[in-house]
């Protein structure tokens, strides 16, 4: 049995209208329409959402990456969820010897990762190493009172306020932002309030 933190997203754990999970695969539903080629999820937690792209694209996918710091949770993935073409793998998402590890990829996904991150800028670096000249990455976070304040979930450093966030890719050619309220995912509109935000920037 995997240890609850409160923060894993496990379906075969969950009833079906946790709204966690709807959440979760939402986010995946809507990554497929950006998902190509070599596909990375950088921080795949149980693994449902590898899986789901794998499956979901296969035509369009060569392979498909999980990856996690926690063994036990690759553990569950490997021994939970099958597809020809995903794999995981257990890996520390700041790791600066990432690339050199896994290589480049056309598609990364890495949903709820930041606020975990204390060294944001080696996470940043990596998304941005990690990707083909091309490719696409796609990043969510929970939106709060932005960097350096403490916020109301033990498991996260801080929340980035909105502006904050969006403010991260500005190397990239092409950025696009998306926000989500429970199931729905739409283009980011300044005069309302979200709870979480979605990025998908192209390099």
């Amino acid at each position: 049995m995997l240890e609850d933190t409160g923060e894993r997203v496990i379906p075969e754990y969950m009833k079906p209208m946790n709204k966690l999970l709807l959440e979760h695969i939402a986010r995946y539903q809507f990554v497929l329409n950006f998902v190509k080629g070599r596909v990375l999820d950088l921080s795949c937690g149980s693994g449902f959402g590898t899986h789901l792209i794998a499956k979901d694209k296969q035509s369009n996918v060569d392979e498909v990456i999980g990856v996690d710091i926690d063994p036990k949770i690759i553990k569950y993935a490997k021994s939970t969820y099958y597809h020809p073409k995903s794999f995981f793998q257990v890996e520390d998402a700041i790791d600066e010897k990432l690339v050199n590890k896994l290589g480049l990829f056309d598609t990364i996904v890495s949903f709820e990762t930041l606020e975990h991150i204390e060294q944001e800028e080696k996470i940043l670096s990596n998304y941005y190493s990690l990707l083909k000249k091309g490719g696409t990455v796609v990043i969510s976070t929970p939106f709060g009172k932005g960097r350096g304040i403490p916020c109301g979930s033990p498991f996260h450093v801080h929340q980035l306020t909105p502006e904050e966030f969006y403010s991260l890719f500005d190397r990239y050619s092409q950025q696009e932002f998306y926000c989500q309220k429970g199931v729905l995912i739409e283009p980011f509109q300044k005069d309302r309030n979200y709870p979480l935000g979605i990025a998908v920037c192209t390099k």
